[in-house]
């Protein structure tokens, strides 16, 4: 699929910021005190419940389902320390309709689950790094600095990135 980009950028004097994401849509971030937003850990679960439910309604959809009404949730559990890690997401499909068949959406949870949710796979695979660096501009004098300060993963223990 290629690469995505989202963006931040800060708004104002506080914690606010303006996501913007690889289509050109633009999301609210912001802490506890502002209270403007999500929070940025709000955003994992969500974009795993979104992810997983385009496919598993594009499936049963395909699989012919009357689907009258349909949600997921998707609840987490994250780790007490810093970085507060996610060590847990449950993931629970509520399908409403007439007729429908159980093992059809049993069926389209799990091709999501293991073949077709990029979200998901990403967080269960332990297979993604993630590369840290900066760009400075000194507005005073023009001169532009960069570098790479650390690359995480794959598969590093949380708690051990954060003890240093």
């Amino acid at each position: 699929m290629g690469s995505r980009i989202a963006k931040v950028t800060l708004d104002g004097e506080g914690l606010r910021f303006v996501g913007t994401t690889n289509s050109g849509h633009t999301i609210m971030l912001d802490d506890g005190a502002g209270n403007t937003g999500a929070r940025p850990a709000d955003l994992v679960p969500l974009a795993v419940a979104g992810c997983t439910a385009f496919d598993v309604i594009s499936i049963l959809r395909k699989k012919r389902q009357d689907v009258s009404h349909y949600s997921v949730d998707a609840t987490s559990e994250q780790m007490a320390e810093h970085p507060n890690a996610f060590t847990r997401i449950d993931v629970v499909h509520v399908v409403t309709g007439a007729g429908l068949d159980p093992a059809a959406v049993a069926r389209a949870v799990e091709l999501s689950a293991t073949k077709y949710c990029s979200v998901g796979s990403t967080l269960s695979s332990g297979i993604t790094e993630i590369h840290h660096a900066y760009r400075v501009t000194d507005t005073a004098t023009g001169a532009e600095t960069a570098g790479e300060v650390v690359v995480l993963g794959p598969n590093l223990n949380p708690t051990k990135s954060a003890q240093g």
